[in-house]
């Protein structure tokens, strides 16, 4: 079963994903994405540390998700993955390109690419997975150019992520809705 649980920040969205993953009675490989670029990005990896099982299998993959997936699914695991725009935002700014404030925005040619070879990961696995991501499309149209690509690309990989999943939750105030399956 793959499963897409996805809400705002601070919904529960990846406390209901461990939450799913313990439930499962398998072995979880955790894959955390996110990368400590300053102190209060240490101090939310930090707190997602501590409440996570200490019998899990962490990976930390900031960039290749897809093959980092692959090389860990199995019969008897489940993958929990958080956070999918975390990774985008890995991905995007790999470059270290300084974005425009306003006007077109150029991503690395390895957001695509990595953000099809997820997908393709996602349609040809009958492995148990779950993905954590954030729904960031239910605001105001940002005003920065980059905040808009974001705003849009995320709605498209996440899109195209619901699409290969069997189910996906949509988490508010702690509370899963299924949307999908």
């Amino acid at each position: 079963m793959k499963t897409l649980i996805i809400g705002g920040a601070r919904s529960g969205k990846s406390a209901q994903a461990e939450a799913l993953a313990a439930a499962s009675g398998k072995r979880v490989i955790y894959i955390a994405t996110a990368e400590a670029g300053d102190a209060e990005m240490k101090a939310r990896i930090a707190h997602h540390r501590e409440r996570r099982n200490a019998g899990w299998t962490t990976i930390e993959e900031p960039i290749a998700l897809a093959a980092a997936i692959e090389s860990h699914r199995a019969a008897n695991v489940v993958v929990l993955v958080d956070c999918l725009t975390l990774w985008l935002s890995n991905l995007l700014f790999s470059e270290k390109t300084a974005y425009p404030e306003m006007g077109p925005i150029v991503p690395p040619a390895l957001v695509a690419e990595q953000c099809e070879a997820l997908v393709s990961v996602l349609q040809k696995t009958d492995s148990d997975l779950i993905l954590v991501t954030n729904e960031v499309g239910l605001g105001i149209v940002p005003q920065s150019a980059i905040a808009r690509w974001f705003e849009d690309e995320a709605g498209r990989l996440n899109q195209a992520v619901a699409a290969a999943c069997d189910r996906v939750v949509l988490t508010i105030a702690g509370l899963p809705l299924t949307v999908k399956g």
